[in-house]
C-alpha cells in the first residue's frame, strides 16, 4: 500500500517539531509546503531530512493564507498514483494509523476522514507524550475513545451536502478517483477543504473509527482564530513560563 502526504505549514514550525518525526514514518513519500519567508519550518524540515516547497501562493507575506493553492502546489510534488493525504502540520497521527489502513480493504472510489482529540497546550502534550494511554488495547481488539484527557474536536456536516464531511485537518483520497486538484480562489483556511470533500457523495465519504489523531494546540482559543494567519502563541516551554496558566 502506497501513501503520499502534503502537509502546508506555514509559521506553524513549533508544531511541526513534533508532529514531523512522528508523522513522516507513515508515508512513502511526504511535502511540507511553506511560505519563502519561513526559516523556522525550513529548519525543522531539513533537521528531519524532509523535503519542502517554499511557495508565494499562500500570500501569507499580504496578510493572506491561500491554503488550496498551496495543497496544489504539495500535490505536483507527489506521484498521485496510490493513496494520497492531505494533514495539517499542528496533527500527530497514532502509531497505529499504517497498520489499520492495510487492514481496512479500503475502497479508491472514496474519500475517508477521521476524528481528532484537542490537546490544548504545550503543557498537557508533555505530560501526555510522557507516560501515554495506548489508543488500542486488548490485544487489539479494543478502540479507546477516552483514551488520553484530551476532549473530541466538533465534527462538520453540511445538510445541503448530504451530511458528514471529512475536514481539512485529515483527507484520504486515491488517485483513481481523478480527483487530483484542490479549489482555489480564497484568501483564508476557513473554506477550500471543506468545498474538497463535498465532491465525493455522502454515500462516497467514509469515517475511520480506528484512528484518532491528536490535534495540537498551544492555548484554548476560538475556533478559526488562525484561518487568516497565526495568531495563537507559540507552542513550547517558553510559553508556558511567560503565560502561566493560561492555556
Amino acid at each position: 500500500m502506497k501513501i503520499e502526504a502534503v502537509v502546508t505549514c506555514v509559521n506553524y514550525a513549533d508544531f511541526l517539531a513534533h508532529t514531523l518525526p512522528l508523522n513522516k514514518p507513515h508515508f512513502d513519500r511526504m511535502v511540507v509546503v511553506t511560505a519563502p519567508e519561513d526559516r523556522d519550518t525550513k529548519r525543522v524540515c531539513d533537521a528531519w531530512r524532509q523535503k519542502y516547497h517554499a511557495t508565494d501562493c499562500f500570500r501569507s507575506r499580504w496578510s493572506e493564507f491561500c491554503k488550496g493553492a498551496g495543497i496544489n502546489e504539495g500535490l505536483a510534488k507527489l506521484d498521485k498514483d496510490a493513496w494520497i493525504v492531505h494533514m495539517d502540520a499542528d496533527i500527530i497521527l497514532p502509531p497505529h494509523f499504517r497498520e489499520s489502513l492495510e487492514c481496512a480493504d479500503l475502497d479508491t472510489s472514496m474519500i475517508y476522514g477521521c476524528d481528532r482529540v484537542e490537546c490544548q497546550s504545550y503543557e498537557a502534550w508533555q505530560s501526555f507524550f510522557g507516560s501515554p494511554e495506548p489508543a488500542i488495547a486488548g490485544n487489539g481488539v479494543f478502540i479507546h475513545t477516552t483514551h488520553s484527557p484530551f476532549r473530541f474536536g466538533t465534527r462538520v456536516q453540511f445538510p445541503d451536502a448530504g451530511g458528514w464531511i471529512p475536514i481539512g485537518f485529515f483527507q484520504l483520497w486515491h488517485a483513481d478517483s481523478k480527483r487530483l486538484k484542490y479549489p482555489e480562489g480564497h484568501t483564508n483556511a476557513g473554506r477550500e477543504d471543506s468545498v474538497f470533500p463535498k465532491q465525493w457523495p455522502r454515500s462516497k465519504r467514509g469515517f475511520l473509527p480506528e484512528i484518532i489523531a491528536y490535534h495540537l494546540e498551544s492555548e484554548n482559543a476560538p475556533m478559526a482564530v488562525n484561518w487568516s494567519g497565526r495568531k495563537t502563541k507559540p507552542f513550547s516551554i517558553e510559553s508556558v513560563t511567560k503565560f502561566p496558566g493560561s492555556a
